[in-house]
């Protein structure tokens, strides 16, 4: 009987001292995690959305996290360089980029939260409000650079179109499904900061087209999101070759829905985290009913939510 009891107690000191032999906490990857952890990066175009979600969450916790909106490659860089765990972005991670987070140990998760309407936006003062995808693409392309070119009567001049930054997701999602991977050779395409810039940009000049993310669009007055800002006109886009109203589409959530709408994209958290930290609790939250929610108040369609359809009489006065 003694002889089992000093065999279990030399077994517990034995793995005592075990434990204590190994690895100590490394204070340089430990403040190295927690700096990278203090605040996540998303392309500058989910900002209405990712702000509301973002004060919902923190009202939550004691420990917060903070947000920083650039263009969508220096998100996607920082996260490669380990100086964020999540970043927000409209692209999965390339075969190099996955392969490269796996070599160093690491586990990266992408994780679909939302669909987004790319919206394409012209002054009020102009009076064509159709356009087809191919015309479109004819435009990026510079087959098309004067208003006449695709509206025989229009009395406007050239094409002014404008995006949010030259290294957005707006840029890459156009040269990536629009023009098959080739980039922009029309001499009229430039780019401002911000998607708030291209909707002040396209409000003041009559000649413009904007193209920028439908989150940016809604009247915060009207809860059933479909109204639009008054001071721009948002174009239906048709998939057909000649735009008429039959067939063209707006941005709106349920043509999101139903697939009518042609310029869908894919809104990703991206994320590395290697603890399950505040980076993971931010995302899982943005896919968590709360979270859905919010982005179904937005104007943009939730990626899990339950949708219940309704038709509903818009007031144009």
């Amino acid at each position: 009987m003694n002889r089992n009891i000093s065999t279990i107690i030399g077994l517990t000191l034995t793995l005592g001292l075990l434990l204590a032999c190994g690895s100590k906490p490394n204070p340089e990857l430990e403040e190295a995690y927690q700096k990278a952890a203090e605040a996540f990066v998303a392309d500058e175009s989910f900002y209405p959305i990712l702000d509301e979600e973002l004060f919902y969450f923190n009202s939550q916790r004691i420990d917060t996290i903070g947000v920083e909106y650039m263009n969508e490659q220096d998100a996607v860089k920082r996260l490669m360089k380990l100086e964020t765990w999540l970043a927000f972005t409209t692209r999965r991670l390339t075969a190099k980029e996955m392969k490269s987070l796996k070599d160093r140990q690491y586990l990266p998760r992408e994780i679909p939260i939302a669909y987004d309407g790319l919206a394409i936006i012209v002054n009020n003062a102009n009076p064509d409000s159709c356009i087809t995808v191919k015309d479109f693409a004819r435009i990026l392309r510079g087959e098309a650079t004067k208003w006449g070119d695709i509206y025989p009567k229009s009395q406007l001049g050239d094409i002014d179109v404008v995006f949010d930054n030259p290294l957005s997701s707006t840029v890459r999602w156009c040269v990536d499904s629009i023009l098959g991977g080739k980039e922009f050779t029309n001499p009229h395409v430039g780019a401002v900061k911000t998607s708030a810039a291209v909707i002040d940009y396209v409000e003041n000049h009559k000649n413009a087209l904007g193209i920028i993310g439908s989150n940016w669009l809604n009247d915060k007055r009207d809860t059933t999101n479909v109204t639009f800002k008054k001071n721009i006109t948002v174009m239906g886009v048709s998939r057909l070759d000649s735009a008429t109203k039959v067939n063209s589409w707006k941005p709106y959530q349920y043509y999101l829905y139903n697939g009518n709408y042609p310029l869908i994209r894919t809104i990703y958290a991206l994320l590395n985290d290697t603890r399950n930290g505040q980076p993971t609790a931010f995302a899982h939250y943005c896919q968590l009913p709360k979270g859905q929610l919010i982005i179904l108040r937005s104007g943009l369609l939730p990626r899990t939510a339950n949708m219940n359809v309704r038709e509903v009489i818009v007031n144009k006065e």
